[in-house]
């Protein structure tokens, strides 16, 4: 018996004065959410079940409230019960950008979140809403997940002392690039299972919870390089040139290059990869949850691809291809 399903199921009934309620699964994801949608009044609108002792449904909403100030389509909140951790959201719909993807729709796709995303960038500031800062702490805590849960555990990979330098000293290095650039809001997860097609406003936008004021390539990256599907070089390198052209006179100034703009892209990439690596190991181990591994040659490609191009990162690049890579096939 699912006793908090039964307890949504009771609660909308009361708050929405209906005498039936039917609760179908409408998408669930990496952490302990996941979501309800129903019909009522000729409309569907969805639940999110976030128990409290797991999920902030304060940040989300606090969020969720900002961006929508800026014309973003995010899902709106209508009711709420912040002690038992449910709410009720406005339906973005249950098109995800990774079904609709492939060559053809990719231009239009890709330029509707990219203008959402100047969009985010440009207007939020720390004055529209406090985030928490993505400093060094959290960058480095993002990056042990790929020492401790995909390493250590996933692998059962024994590193040595040099094997720890080598991480060390590049987890330093990404970090650094990282807090060298222009901070903006960072949704953290713009990503094509995040991203719901639209008529109107395209893309939806979801999961942004765990939004920060941090580097300017992040989203961008998350986006392009995205760990659930792949783009040639050439076209992820084509369309990060054109949003540094979109956003170089108001975030970066004449000092920013497009040369150290792609160098910022693919460290942040680098950092952003090894933590996914790790995250989608912890899903696996901690939760039960193996369908994440499948994305993992990818993302390990993305990382292998990057150090390789950069002599700073060369000595990760070695460790990767001599020790991890083997133990992938």
């Amino acid at each position: 018996m699912d006793k908090r399903k039964e307890e949504i199921a009771d609660w909308l009934k009361q708050k929405l004065r209906l005498s039936q309620v039917t609760l179908r699964p409408a998408s669930s994801d990496a952490s302990f959410r996941r979501y309800f949608r129903f019909q009522y009044h000729g409309k569907t609108a969805i639940v999110m079940d976030a128990p409290p002792q797991h999920e902030d449904c304060k940040s989300f909403i606090a969020i969720a409230k900002a961006m929508g100030k800026l014309n973003l389509n995010v899902p709106e909140v209508q009711l709420v019960d912040l002690k038992r951790g449910y709410l009720l959201l406005s339906d973005l719909g249950s098109v995800q950008y990774l079904e609709r993807l492939n060559e053809q729709s990719a231009k239009k796709l890709y330029a509707d979140a990219l203008t959402a995303l100047q969009r985010l960038q440009l207007n939020g500031t720390q004055k529209n809403l406090l985030l928490p800062d993505y400093d060094t702490t959290l960058l480095q805590q993002e990056m042990e997940l790929f020492r401790t849960w995909f390493i250590s555990q996933e692998l059962d990979y024994p590193l040595s002392p040099e094997d720890n330098h080598i991480l060390d000293e590049a987890f330093f290095l990404l970090a650094e690039s990282a807090l060298a650039q222009p901070k903006v809001w960072v949704h953290r997860d713009y990503h094509s299972r995040n991203l719901m097609l639209t008529e109107n406003n395209n893309p939806g936008i979801l999961d942004f919870q765990d939004a920060v004021y941090g580097p300017v390539t992040y989203d961008l990256v998350s986006l392009l390089r995205d760990a659930y599907i792949a783009w040639p070089r050439a076209q992820v390198e084509s369309w990060m040139a054109d949003y540094y052209l979109l956003i170089k006179d108001t975030l970066l100034g004449d000092e920013v290059d497009v040369t150290l703009f792609k160098k910022w892209f693919d460290w942040m990439g680098v950092q952003r990869h090894l933590k996914i690596m790790g995250i989608f190991s912890r899903l696996n181990i901690r939760d039960g949850k193996a369908g994440y591994l499948g994305d993992i040659p990818r993302t390990f490609c993305y990382v292998t691809e990057v150090t390789s191009a950069y002599s700073e990162l060369a000595e990760l690049n070695r460790f990767l291809h001599q020790r991890i890579k083997p133990l992938l096939s």
